[in-house]
């Protein structure tokens, strides 16, 4: 008996539409490795369709008072509360990651950082009106920047689809928006509940793959990209975007670097650490998998670690004592396998380093020590339930292997000793330093990293001006 597969749909000018050639691809619950919809392959008749729809919705949500755009996202918020098990359902059959943590530790935060982007949206300001010239007074105006086109990624499509649209719609903008080929169907169900608040064209959902995006960014419309994905999409984006100047806004890797010093609280710190590399089955360009631990301490922390590692379960949606789910398609078990059979002679795996069962793309925890500055797996991003353990010998070493890699999205410092803590804090070039703890996230502070990392920021007031212009307009007083 062949089970028919739910029809996923873009969502364009306030309209549910099939792609307008009819091609659909199958979209794949990564728990169970079998097909459970089919989602449109959008091509460049969707892509002008929907960026037409948000030109023309672009004047009149422009001209909103901020207090009309925070009202509504307000609304937003709300619904998404009121909709949480429908939202969960969806981004579990996405995702396959455990319902227990999804309904905990994503929706209350989407659902605040919606809310403080409807609070963002009355503090659009420029600097007061003054004369600077005699006779003249000059005022600055900041404004929407227009259509944005959106990509979204597959490692938290509801929440990351939240940090596109609520700050680009709050400023004023509109939007067109892509989830991941993957992991379509939270952001079609979002779809439908925003449409029912927002004007026709404010908020439009076209699903498709990489063609699609490129169509996206690479379209007239736009004043602005933004994409969280991988380095070489970003790159990709980056060129694409400045043929015609397109603002970019770009977060991309990580390989967050994780120093332990001797004065530690080991067993704390592992504990944190074994939860900040492991959540999210390491799907997070924040995780903790870089470990750096001062050598005094190596062997014993890496015991403990290797312990955490196999006290750490992964498994099934339902089953509520696992950390974390399984990686999210069959293209990402092969990357992560790869990596743990292209090691060296003389990494050592201490935990895991396999997969776990036959249905779906499960990865055991896993540890790997004996490592080296120059090894593939310090230097390139895993993506996986798996932690990398060097040995340094002093602050010095310390610093120049954290920053020794291209990425430079998040860090943390593991010490009681303060002035070495805010030594490290200045000398990482990470964009998030996190002290004695890693991986927590508040919607008032920004997120976004340095050099291949990406610019650009996400959250805050930061994010919420990277969806900002800024206009003089000066006046004559005679």
């Amino acid at each position: 008996m062949t089970t028919e597969l739910r029809r996923l749909r873009n969502y364009i000018n306030g309209e549910f539409k099939d792609a307008a050639d009819g091609r659909t691809i199958e979209v794949v619950n990564p728990a169970t490795g079998e097909a459970y919809a089919t989602s449109p392959l959008s091509g460049q008749a969707d892509v002008d369709a929907a960026m037409e729809a948000a030109a023309a919705a672009f004047p009149a949500w422009r001209d909103t008072t901020p207090a009309e755009r925070q009202k509504v996202l307000l609304k937003i918020a709300d619904a998404f509360e009121e909709r949480a098990e429908d939202l969960i359902a969806a981004e579990v059959e996405n995702t396959g990651k455990p319902r227990a943590l999804t309904a905990s530790e994503e929706i209350p935060p989407m659902v605040d950082q919606i809310r403080f982007f409807a609070g963002a949206a009355r503090l659009l300001e420029g600097r007061s009106a003054g004369e600077y010239m005699e006779g003249l007074t000059s005022i600055v105006r900041r404004e929407p920047v227009g259509v944005v086109a959106q990509v979204a990624p597959w490692n938290y499509p509801m929440m990351m689809a939240v940090w596109k649209f609520a700050p680009a719609i709050a400023a004023g903008n509109t939007v067109v928006l892509k989830p991941s080929d993957t992991t379509p169907a939270s952001t079609v169900l979002m779809a439908e509940i925003i449409g029912q608040i927002v004007p026709k064209g404010v908020f439009n959902v076209v699903c498709g793959d990489r063609d699609t995006g490129r169509a996206m960014v690479e379209h007239s419309t736009p004043a602005m990209a933004s994409i969280t994905g991988s380095v070489r999409a970003g790159m990709q984006v980056a060129e694409s975007a400045a043929k015609d100047v397109k603002r970019v806004h770009l977060e991309l890797g990580g390989k967050a670097p994780v120093v332990v010093f001797e004065d530690t609280d080991i067993a704390k710190a592992v504990e944190d650490i074994a939860v900040a590399g492991y959540f999210n089955a390491g799907q997070d360009c924040t995780a903790a998998t870089r470990v750096l631990v001062h050598e005094s301490i190596h062997d014993e922390f890496v015991t403990a670690l290797a312990k955490a590692a196999a006290d750490t379960r992964t498994g099934q949606p339902d089953d509520e004592d696992v950390l974390y789910g399984p990686l999210n398609n069959a293209n990402q078990l092969k990357q992560v396998s790869g990596f743990i059979e292209r090691l060296p002679a003389h990494a050592k795996v201490e935990a895991g380093g396999h997969r776990v069962g036959e249905k779906g793309y499960f990865y055991a925890p896993t540890v790997v020590s004996g490592l080296e500055q120059d090894d593939e797996i310090i230097q390139n991003e895993v993506f996986g339930p798996v932690i990398t353990v060097q040995s340094f010998t002093d602050e010095e070493q310390a610093l120049a292997y954290a920053n020794g890699v291209e990425y430079a999205l998040a860090s943390s410092v593991w010490t009681k000793d303060h002035a070495r803590a805010m030594r490290m804090s200045k000398a990482l070039d990470f964009g998030c330093v996190w002290i004695n703890t890693h991986i927590p996230l508040v919607a008032e502070m920004p997120h976004g990293g340095f050099k291949k990392s990406g610019y650009g920021k996400d959250l805050s007031a930061y994010g919420f001006e990277d969806y900002t212009r800024i206009k003089h307009v000066m006046t004559s007083l005679g």
